[in-house]
C-alpha cells in the first residue's frame, strides 16, 4: 500500500509541475524552491537544484516580471507567444526529473508525457487570454491573471499534500481543455484572418464575418412563393438567384475558414434557399 500511495504521490507531483509549468513557469519553480529550501517540501533528488539561492532569486526577478507583462492586455498575449518555446520544454525537465533517476526510460516517457501536459495548458491559458484581450476593458485580465498565479499555487499544493483529488482535477482539466481547444483555434483564426485583412495580406473580400457567432447575411422573403421559370429566366439573371449564390459562397468561406461546423453550413444553406 506505501509503495501504491509513494507511485501515485510521483505521479502527481510529476503531471503537477508540467501542468503548472504551462499556465505560469517561474511561479512553479518558485513555490517548489521556497518550499524545499525552507523544508515545507521534500522535493526529489534531480528537483532539489530547485533549492539554489540562485534558482530561487532568478525564479522570482522572472515571476515579478510576468506579474505585470501577464496582466497588460495585449502584451500578455506576445508574452504568451514567446513563452511557448520555454513553458514547453521547461514542463518536460520538470517532469522527468520528478520522477527520479529510476531508469532512463523512464525519465524520457517522463519527459513526453510532462511535455505535452505544458502544451496543453499552456495552449488553453494562451487561447483563453487571446479571446479575454478582444474586450475593451482590462478588469477580465487582471481577473484571469491573478486567477491563473492562485490556480498554480493552489494546484501544487493539492498535487504535493491531495495527489488523488489533483489528479482528479487534472482530469477534468483535460475534458474542459479538449471541449474547449478546437473553439479557440476556430476563434485565433478569425482574429489572424482579421488581421491580414487589415495589414493588407488578405484579401478582403474573402474574410469571414466580423461576428464570430452571427452568420447573418441579410434577409430572404419568400412570401411570394415559388414561381415557374419562363424563356426570361434564362436569358436575363435573377437578383434574387444571385443574391443567394453570393450568400451560399460567403457560407462556404466560413465552412473552409473553420467559423463554422457542417452542420451550421447545412442549416443556414436550407434558411437561405428555402422550403
Amino acid at each position: 500500500m506505501e509503495t501504491y500511495d509513494s507511485l501515485v504521490s510521483t505521479i502527481a507531483l510529476m503531471m503537477g509541475v508540467s501542468w503548472a509549468s504551462g499556465v505560469n513557469l517561474y511561479a512553479a519553480v518558485l513555490m517548489l524552491g521556497l518550499g524545499g529550501a525552507t523544508g515545507h517540501i521534500d522535493l526529489p533528488p534531480d528537483l532539489q537544484t530547485l533549492q539554489d539561492p540562485l534558482v530561487i532569486a532568478a525564479a522570482g526577478f522572472m515571476y515579478c516580471v510576468e506579474f505585470f507583462a501577464d496582466k497588460t492586455p495585449g502584451v500578455d498575449s506576445g508574452w504568451d507567444a514567446l513563452h511557448t518555446f520555454i513553458r514547453i520544454p521547461a514542463g518536460a525537465v520538470l517532469a522527468a526529473g520528478a520522477v527520479g533517476d529510476i531508469s532512463p526510460a523512464l525519465q524520457i516517457a517522463a519527459g513526453l508525457v510532462g511535455a505535452s501536459m505544458a502544451a496543453t495548458s499552456h495552449a488553453t491559458k494562451a487561447g483563453t487570454r487571446l479571446a479575454i484581450n478582444t474586450s475593451p476593458e482590462p478588469f477580465t485580465n487582471w481577473a484571469a491573471s491573478i486567477g491563473e498565479d492562485i490556480m498554480v499555487l493552489a494546484g501544487l499544493w493539492a498535487a504535493l499534500n491531495h495527489p488523488f483529488v489533483f489528479l482528479v482535477l487534472l482530469g477534468l482539466f483535460i475534458a474542459l481543455a479538449i471541449w474547449l481547444l478546437p473553439k479557440l483555434w476556430r476563434f485565433l483564426k478569425l482574429v489572424l484572418r482579421k488581421i491580414g485583412g487589415f495589414l493588407g495580406l488578405v484579401d478582403k473580400e474573402k474574410e469571414p464575418s466580423p461576428s464570430v457567432g452571427s452568420y447573418q447575411f441579410g434577409s430572404f422573403s419568400t412570401a411570394s412563393g415559388p414561381s415557374t421559370p419562363s424563356d426570361a429566366d434564362f436569358t436575363t439573371p435573377n437578383p434574387a438567384i444571385e443574391d443567394n449564390l453570393s450568400r451560399i459562397k460567403k457560407l462556404k468561406e466560413l465552412l473552409d475558414a473553420g467559423a463554422l461546423t457542417q452542420e451550421e453550413f447545412e442549416a443556414e444553406k436550407k434558411r437561405i434557399l428555402g422550403p
